[in-house]
């Protein structure tokens, strides 16, 4: 399975959907610096059991992603438009 991350516009925060469309959450930059995942809809039991934040870096948290999922994390060169 691949992961596609999507920088959200409005927001710190990188959205996650498979390669169906399906969302599976988003990767949330805090106030201070660090990183933190949170799962959504059918990745809620995917990911229930890895480490989700706070993390150093967005790399980190991808690498705990794909660690996780046994996913590839594929950044996606388009902004999401919402």
């Amino acid at each position: 399975m691949d992961i596609d991350v999507t920088p959200k516009l409005d927001e710190a925060a990188w959205l996650l959907t498979d390669l169906l469309g399906r969302a599976m959450g988003r990767v949330a930059e805090e106030a201070d610096g660090e990183f933190r995942i949170e799962p959504a809809g059918q990745a809620l039991q995917t990911m229930g059991s890895m480490k989700r934040g706070p993390v150093k870096t967005l790399d980190d948290a991808l690498a705990e992603i794909e660690r996780a999922t046994r996913a590839t994390c594929r950044r996606a060169v388009r902004a999401d438009p919402t």
